[in-house]
């Protein structure tokens, strides 16, 4: 037989058990709470830190350094001969010779080519003729003056005597005076024809061409049986004489460097195919500056002895400048302007403040400053236009925690 049993019933918790995890619960509730307020808190600082540091700018500094005792200025310049002249022909006639050549070295008076001039030549022996025939003339001119004067006289006493009209003393005086007069135009007759004669001459001796001084023969245009007509300067020269014992060098310097140019400023010459340099030194400038490249023309000789020196060859010259070793030079990148003038950017407990400078030369990369910059003054390089006094910068290379505790 079976017996009726009813189901078994588990005991109820007690109610201090379920306070104990009521309270648990809470506990941790309110720990994750505060953990998550308390990191989201800490985040959001540290991107608004994160923030205001990128919003401050980068910025490269540079500072100001000291010139050189003496610095180089290399500049492009031309050679020429000292004395440099072209022979045009004188005298018209065809060439019958030629005795110097490219490259000759010749002495004042050498004779570097002969015309055959026969026209020239005729004229010479025409006017010659007729010299002879007006100093004769002149001879017969005095020969009447002189009788005329001898009668004059012998008449003019017997006139006072008596034996002799007035009439017949004034013929006789008048004739004297007239063959006098005829005298005087023979003789100027006969100086205005030694005149031409002595110009005939001249052009004579122009059959030869001579070199007027020492120096080389640099060019020659002409050969045998050429015609040439006397003043044809509008062509080419039949020779050209260069004196080449000392060289004249010319350069375009800038404006900038122009008060440097005193004479006996040494440069030094590099000439392409040259392993040697040469030495020369300023002689003069032109004291004046191209409007349109604000360069001066500046002139320098050099001692050209063996000749390695051309008319214009192309050559390298070196200046040596003397310069201010206490001149502060800074990069032209560090330059602001506006309408105010020229300011540099500095830098000082990473704060930018604006200041004025006064500038020197153009040194091309760099400018001298003559006010307004400290062999210690950090510098902008490259500085944006809106930079202001005042304003927080980060310096490149530095801890940015640093600038950004600067800039808090």
């Amino acid at each position: 037989m079976h017996s009726a049993q009813g189901p078994v019933t588990a005991p109820a918790p007690s109610k201090r058990k379920l306070f104990l995890l009521l309270c648990g619960v809470s506990v941790g509730a309110a720990f994750l709470a505060y953990s998550g307020i308390t990191g989201r808190a800490k985040g959001m600082q540290e991107t608004a830190a994160w923030t205001e540091a990128q919003s401050i700018p980068t910025v490269s500094v540079v500072q100001a350094k000291r010139g050189p005792q003496s610095e180089d200025l290399t500049l492009p310049g031309s050679l020429a001969a000292m004395s440099s002249a072209p022979l045009y022909a004188r005298a018209s006639g065809y060439v019958s010779a030629w005795n110097k050549d490219i490259g000759a070295r010749v002495r004042k008076g050498d004779v570097l080519a002969e015309i055959s001039a026969p026209d020239l030549d005729q004229q010479l022996a025409e006017a010659r003729a007729t010299l002879l025939q007006l100093e004769a003339a002149v001879q017969q001119a005095q020969a009447n003056s002189d009788m005329s004067e001898a009668t004059n006289r012998r008449t003019s006493r017997l006139v006072q005597q008596g034996w002799s009209s007035e009439e017949r003393g004034d013929t006789d005086r008048f004739t004297a005076a007239s063959r006098t007069a005829a005298l005087s135009v023979a003789k100027a007759n006969l100086v205005v024809q030694q005149a031409v004669v002595g110009r005939l001459e001249e052009l004579s001796r122009f059959k030869q061409i001579r070199a007027p001084f020492d120096g080389i023969v640099t060019a020659r245009t002409i050969n045998v049986g050429d015609l040439l007509t006397a003043g044809g300067t509008a062509g080419r020269p039949l020779f050209r004489i260069s004196d080449i014992s000392r060289m004249r060098i010319y350069v375009d310097v800038p404006q900038a460097f122009l008060a440097a140019m005193k004479p006996g400023l040494k440069a030094t010459l590099s000439v392409p195919g040259h392993e040697k340099s040469f030495t020369a030194e300023v002689t003069s400038t032109a004291n004046a500056v191209s409007e349109e490249s604000r360069k001066g023309l500046v002139e320098l000789q050099a001692d050209n002895p063996n000749g390695d020196l051309w008319p214009g060859a192309f050559t390298q010259v070196q200046f040596h400048i003397p310069s201010n070793p206490d001149t502060l030079r800074i990069p032209v990148t560090a330059l602001m302007f506006n309408r105010n003038g020229t300011f540099v950017a500095e830098v000082q407990a990473n704060k930018v403040e604006l200041k004025p400078v006064n500038l020197g030369r153009n040194l091309g990369n760099d400018v001298e400053v003559r006010s307004g910059v400290m062999l210690s003054s950090r510098l902008i390089d490259n500085p944006q236009e809106f930079i202001t006094t005042g304003d927080t910068v980060h310096v490149a290379g530095e801890p940015l925690a640093q600038h950004t505790a600067s800039a808090n």
